[in-house]
Order: C-alpha cells, then structure tokens, then sequence
C-alpha cells in the first residue's frame, strides 16, 4: 500500500556494492517527471553522475563521501531555466526568470520530481538519500557538472540496495502541522515539550548514531547561525535575482 511505504520512508547511508541499471535509472527517472508541474514549465534536469573521478570529487565538495561513493547511482537534482531559454530563443524571443515566483516555481518542480524519483525507487526496494551538502560547494560543483547560466545544483540524491536498517524517525505530531481554518500557534505549547520528550526517547535508544538532544534544541542550534551565505550570490549570478 502506498500509504504504508511512504509512512516507512528512512534515510539509507550504507549500500551494498550493487549498480543499478540503466533501466531502473530510466524507470526511476521517468516516474519523477509524472510529478505535477506548475504550469507544465517542467524547472528541473537531474545529472546522472556515473564517471568514477567525478563521483569522487562530488563526495568530497558536498562533503558526504560515504553515501555518494557507495551508492548504485549517485544523482544531483537541479532547478533549470537554461532550457526555457532555449526553447524561446528557438522562436527568437527570450524569458524572465529572475523574480522571486519563478524560483519558487523551480524549487517547488525539483522538490516534486525528486520525491517521485525517492518514492519510485522506494517501491523497487532501494533505499535513498538527499544530500543537501551539495549546496556547499554551488561554484565547484557547476563547474564539475558543467553547469549553464540558469541552472541551479539543489541537492543530491543517492539510491541503492540498503546495506543497512534504520528506524523511522518519529515525526511532529499531525496535529503540530495541521491547522484548522486558521492558523493556531498557540497550541505548540504543548505539542513541542512532547515531541522532545518523544524524539529525545528515539534518538537515545536506536541502534547506531545515539545521542542526547531533541527537535527545539538541535533545530534551534541548526538555525540560530547563518549557513552557506554565498548562496544567495551564486543564484543571482545564474540569473535568480529575486526582483
């Protein structure tokens, strides 16, 4: 039941020395592009990074070799207006993309095509990861892939035969993120110390990576610093000014 595989949904970082082919790649890719499109404007393209030097140098710039050099296939999902460009200059006029809609737009394709790739590969018995750590390195990474004006590197997707098991980890409530007819903060009084208690539990008796911590102390220390501050110059260089 699909309900049931998205509700078991882990991160996998440890897989068996299993490639995938160039079906299930095809397969997996094209299950992504079914995803909705706002306006059918279709903002992402996925590099398919199989070159062995490459692999290495991607591990290294997003800081995640573990989970890129052992994957079966090693993706990197990026936000792309470069063929919007091209498709209007083919009719000798051209396109804005530089407003804020417009990266929202893009961001929200990519977010949508590469959870139907996860949930695709998913169904097939593999297991995934997203590797954020790819918008580390925005300048080394385009340069590696090649990367043109209008093109954005989002993240990283790795999938292959898990080679390890991990526990769901336990969400926010439902009715943490559930509001009805208006918003209700005021209700987090309650539902955040629980979750702590919850998530604090969790963490200090799964079975590897333990530790002492719950959601309001590490997403507060995940966010009170500012992160990867040249992002917000490399996008407007590629064209994202954010008008």
């Amino acid at each position: 039941m699909v309900i049931e595989l998205l509700k078991s949904h882990v991160s996998v970082r440890k897989y068996k020395d299993i490639p995938l082919s160039q079906k299930q790649v095809l397969d997996i890719v094209s299950a992504g592009q079914a995803a909705a499109s706002s306006h059918f404007v279709q903002t992402y393209s996925v590099i398919h990074v199989t070159d062995e030097e490459k692999k290495k140098k991607l591990a290294d710039l997003a800081k995640n070799p573990l989970q890129i050099n052992g994957a079966g296939a090693v993706f990197v999902i990026c936000m792309d207006y470069a063929r919007l460009k091209k498709a209007a200059s083919l009719l000798g006029r051209d396109i804005e993309f530089s407003l804020a809609e417009n990266t929202i737009v893009g961001v929200t394709d990519a977010g949508l095509f590469a959870q139907n790739m996860v949930v695709a590969a998913e169904s097939m018995g593999f297991g995934i990861c997203y590797i954020g750590g790819v918008r580390n390195a925005p300048y080394e990474i385009s340069e590696l892939l090649e990367l043109p004006y209008g093109v954005v590197p989002l993240y990283g997707l790795t999938i292959g035969v898990p080679d390890e098991s991990n526990e769901v980890k336990p969400r926010l409530p439902v009715e943490a993120v559930i509001h009805e007819n208006a918003y209700n903060k005021k209700k987090y009084e309650e539902l955040i110390p629980q979750y702590d208690i919850q998530l604090k539990a969790y963490y200090q008796s799964r079975e590897t990576n333990q530790k002492d911590t719950d959601w309001s102390e590490s997403m507060t220390r995940f966010l009170e610093n500012p992160r990867r501050e040249n992002l917000g110059k490399f996008m407007s260089e590629r064209g994202y000014k954010h008008r």
